[in-house]
């Protein structure tokens, strides 16, 4: 007897985390990419200088060509827009470059991604709405697996500007969450796509302004990466940033973008989540990096009281 063809619905389901699974890969490789350019002596500062101005100039050119009309801003939204790109991207962004630098990108990414609990605590405290119960459960999760990560009776193992950096980047990406989904609702709202382009070009006006822009230190990128893991090919920096603008950054977002269009937005979550998981096992057969069985089982709880609290709204 054979097996039932599969339904439409399943059919783009799969065509979904298809999707989505990609750009989680692609965003998880990033991290190690990143960390090599970093590690060759370029700042944080001028590599997120660079990753805001590039992904930008592609983006407005997609926009440019797919939805023309995407491109006007209105007089209403200006501010919020700029907020979005100066805090929600560039600081996010900038952030966990500085602690991807200092400490494991599994580890970086795991308190960052403690985002969704800080959204959900500023709904409930800041909007004053209502939420389940679960979410203090997840708080409370967190917080565990944050102490096995930092394995606290050992005095602390990590980096402390790294963790600082690490848990600005997940308030940065709460604000990113908050914004963005302000601009997203009403009568008015905007695209995914466009809205990102705009985020690119507040956080590339940013790094224009403050610091006082130079195209002297993009010299750097003509150097030479450290060998991945001690071992590895050497590879021109300008190569891996081109990767980082282009295969870390436009391509996955596009491809989650996609992605929802034929899978929920807490679907798309829960498989978002598995970007600290995939991201560590590259950093370890890339750069050697190594976390021990308790951090692992700490950046574990940690998601798992992530996912509850996004459930809890």
């Amino acid at each position: 007897m054979t097996a039932p063809p599969a339904t439409h619905d399943g059919q783009r389901t799969a065509v979904g985390y298809a999707l989505l699974l990609s750009a989680t890969v692609l965003f998880a490789l990033n991290g190690s990419v990143v960390k090599s350019i970093l590690l060759s002596g370029i700042s944080a500062t001028t590599l997120s200088e660079t990753r805001a101005m590039g992904a930008f100039a592609i983006l407005f050119i997609i926009v440019a060509l797919t939805r023309p009309r995407a491109l006007r801003i209105r007089r209403d939204e200006w501010k919020l827009l700029l907020a979005y790109g100066v805090i929600g991207v560039s600081m996010t962004q900038f952030l966990y470059f500085v602690a991807i630098e200092r400490m494991p990108i599994g580890i970086a990414l795991i308190i960052e991604f403690t985002a969704p609990i800080w959204v959900v605590l500023w709904v409930r405290f800041g909007r004053r709405q209502p939420v389940k119960g679960t979410v203090w459960v997840g708080l409370l999760l967190a917080v565990i697996g944050l102490t096995l990560i930092a394995q606290v009776w050992q005095g602390f193992t990590l980096d402390g500007l790294g963790v600082a950096a690490a848990f600005g980047a997940a308030f940065a990406l709460a604000l990113f969450y908050i914004l963005g989904e302000h601009q997203r609702r009403g009568d008015n709202a905007r695209d995914a796509l466009s809205l990102t382009m705009w985020g690119m070009g507040g956080a590339a006006l940013f790094w224009v302004l403050v610091p006082p822009w130079s195209l002297s230190a993009w010299g750097a990128y003509a150097g030479i990466s450290e060998p991945l893991a001690g071992r590895g090919p050497e590879v021109p920096l300008w190569a891996l940033t081109l990767w980082m603008v282009v295969m870390g950054t436009v391509v996955p977002f596009v491809l989650a973008m996609k992605s929802l269009a034929y899978v929920t937005a807490a679907q798309a979550s829960t498989i978002g989540m598995t970007e600290p998981l995939i991201a560590s096992i590259i950093a370890w057969i890339v750069l050697a990096e190594v976390l021990t069985p308790v951090q692992i089982a700490g950046g574990a709880i940690v998601l798992i009281g992530v996912y509850l609290a996004e459930r809890s709204r």
